[in-house]
């Protein structure tokens, strides 16, 4: 049993040394298949074997491309914006004129255009005033009118006492007058239709056009004022508070002179379109003031109403129905 012991060792030592030995040589066998990398000896070292790429190309050359520099304020700028002058005698947008004078244009068709055209630039010239505009006439005017009207209680009982305009007053009654601004257009535009003169038939139209625009501005003024005619009073009455105690009813009063206003208008028409025959406003603003005169003969009207008639009568002709001629 002593014996078997030593020998079962020897063999366990001899199986042992067999099996460290098989190991190793298959240890050996792999290292020899996959042989070991060189060791790293620094970063370096290994930086130095990695292949160097170029640089990639900027997409934006610097010499062309600035980055924006920031301003201190950042304003959009308002364009151009301007806010045309009111005028309220210019001619409304889509305005007619004729081809031929490159003037405003009349016609049956545009009368009703052109008289609207008309009431909204003499309602609307409030509004120039406000803009600074025609302020010199129109002091004028109103000046005027009112001296007139201080000296119509000493004017007007003269021509309400005398009887020295008798045959004057048969020959230019107020119906006679009326006739006469009635058939100047009308004969007028008679004659142009005859003649086929479209000049001529065209000053007919303008001053038809006149004519009712200052009726509407007379008929409106007259309603306003009440002011009561001469032939009203007493020969040796008061002729100083006459304002406001006339007629009620519309064209029964005085201020101002619906023949004049008429008359003047006309006139004008025709004194301006036939500017070119020296003796035509002659002829028309005589036979005008003519009309005027026989209204104070007739103790119609004041001087004074016959002459804001006249001057209403002008300035509607002239500066609004005959505008830009």
């Amino acid at each position: 049993m002593a014996s078997r012991h030593p020998r079962t060792r020897r063999l366990f030592a001899v199986m042992c040394f067999g099996v460290a030995l098989s190991t190793g040589s298959a240890l050996r066998a792999q290292e020899v298949k996959e042989p070991a990398a060189a060791p790293v000896k620094c970063l370096g070292t290994l930086f130095k074997t990695v292949p160097a790429f170029a640089a990639p190309e900027p997409t934006f050359s610097a010499a062309t491309f600035r980055m924006p520099v920031p301003t201190p304020s950042f304003s959009i700028p308002a364009p151009a914006f301007s806010v045309p002058a009111f005028n309220a005698l210019e001619p409304r947008p889509g305005y007619v004129t004729d081809s031929a004078t490159g003037q405003r244009d009349v016609s049956w068709a545009l009368l009703p255009s052109n008289f609207l055209d008309d009431q909204r630039a003499m309602w609307l010239f409030p509004a120039q005033l406000a803009h600074g505009h025609h302020w010199l006439p129109t002091i004028s005017i109103v000046g005027v009118t009112a001296g007139l009207i201080v000296a119509d209680p000493h004017d007007a009982p003269y021509f309400r006492r005398t009887n020295s305009f008798q045959e004057f007053n048969s020959a230019f009654s107020g119906t006679t007058s009326a006739a006469g601004i009635v058939a100047l257009p009308v004969l007028a535009y008679v004659v142009g239709l005859v003649r086929k003169d479209s000049y001529t038939q065209k000053t007919a139209l303008f001053a038809g056009e006149a004519a009712a625009d200052s009726f509407v501005l007379y008929a409106a003024t007259d309603l306003a004022t009440h002011r009561l005619r001469p032939s009203d009073i007493a020969p040796y009455g008061n002729f100083s508070d006459t304002f406001y105690d006339g007629h009620r009813a519309v064209l029964a009063n005085s201020f101002p002179s619906g023949h004049t206003t008429e008359a003047f208008a006309i006139a004008t028409i025709f004194a301006r379109r036939y500017r070119k025959h020296h003796w035509v406003p002659f002829l028309a603003y005589g036979a005008a003031s003519v009309i005027a005169f026989s209204r104070i003969t007739l103790q119609s009207h004041f001087p004074s109403d016959v002459f804001l008639g006249a001057a209403l009568g002008y300035t509607v002709a002239r500066f609004n129905v005959l505008r830009g001629q």
